[in-house]
């Protein structure tokens, strides 16, 4: 075990980090691989047993403090991608034929659909553009 260097353990540690980052996609482990790298570099530049550990240790935690806030506000950030009927809520419809509370037709998103009205007392004409509130089976109730 003397004959190989300190740096070449931390670099095999540094490796043996990386696999379970690959596996169960923690960046916390690819954070201190980074680290181990660290104390590789400190290792083949002459530096102590203690001088390793210390750097492996800050660098770690360092990237630990500093990259997870910000990798959890960019996720937090990030628009949620709505698909299927969510997709369709919210969305801007023609009508085509006349929408009442008891039945029409929209044209939503490039498609025709059945309609109905929210509010049964309400109704809109060909030609007039209503929003979709939700989806009711494969009913738009618009408003």
């Amino acid at each position: 075990m003397d004959d190989i260097d300190a740096w070449v353990w931390w670099l095999i540690g540094a490796v043996g980090l990386g696999i379970p980052l690959v596996l169960t996609a923690m960046p916390e482990f690819g954070m201190f691989a980074v680290g181990a790298v660290a104390a590789a570099v400190t290792a083949a530049l002459g530096g102590g047993v203690v001088a390793q550990v210390l750097v492996f240790v800050v660098v770690s935690v360092a990237l630990i403090a500093v990259v997870r806030p910000i990798a959890h506000r960019h996720r937090e950030q990030r628009p949620q991608h709505r698909s299927g009927i969510d997709a369709l809520k919210g969305r801007s419809a023609v009508v085509l034929e006349r929408v009442d509370g008891s039945g029409g037709r929209i044209k939503l998103a490039g498609e025709i659909w059945s309609a109905r009205t929210l509010d049964a007392d309400s109704a809109f004409e060909p030609g007039q553009s209503v929003d979709v509130v939700e989806i009711d089976g494969a009913t738009a109730v618009v408003m």
